[in-house]
């Protein structure tokens, strides 16, 4: 799906059938769980699919920090090699990792929905982003413990090997 990036108007619609699935799980008054979504539901949208664990880690001095769970296989092509199973700081510059911290605690303070764009300059592809979307998702229904993403890169056409993305 990366390697035929959409347009922003077709990513935007990707979305609103994600959210819309999300908020349709939903009980009054409740988060959805990891339990309540079924991937089978949005087949075509699992390649650029993450699952990121909200995790506590005082040790280092973070109120929480986050793990990738799982990411699908589009996003391979995005971060050049496999992030399942890291935290933040593995997968981004210092900056990018920050940026991505304070738009997850939103979304786990708030316990609402996330939604906006990050440039891939930090890859290298200042010409490429990725319009992104995450969901809270909560075991219990109140305190969110994990996030449903789903990405879409957006930019210049061709394929990822001509574009000028290159490994850190």
């Amino acid at each position: 799906m990366l390697s035929q990036r959409e347009g922003s108007a077709s990513a935007v619609r990707a979305h609103e059938e994600l959210f819309a699935y999300w908020a349709s799980r939903r009980e009054p008054g409740r988060l959805p769980s990891r339990r309540q979504i079924d991937p089978k539901d949005f087949k075509r949208h699992l390649p650029t699919v993450s699952l990121i664990d909200v995790v506590t880690s005082p040790w280092e001095g973070l109120a929480r920090d986050y793990r990738l769970r799982l990411a699908g296989t589009g996003l391979y092509e995005v971060y050049r090699g496999e992030i399942t199973g890291k935290r933040l700081c593995e997968v981004y510059d210092e900056a990018s990792a920050e940026y991505w911290r304070a738009e997850l605690d939103k979304v786990v303070t708030e316990r609402r929905p996330g939604v906006g764009s990050h440039s891939l300059a930090w890859r290298g592809a200042p010409h490429l982003s990725i319009l992104w979307l995450r969901l809270p998702l909560a075991s219990d229904g109140r305190r969110v413990d994990m996030i449903l993403g789903y990405d879409v890169v957006v930019g210049s056409h061709g394929e990822f090997g001509r574009t000028g993305i290159r490994a850190a």
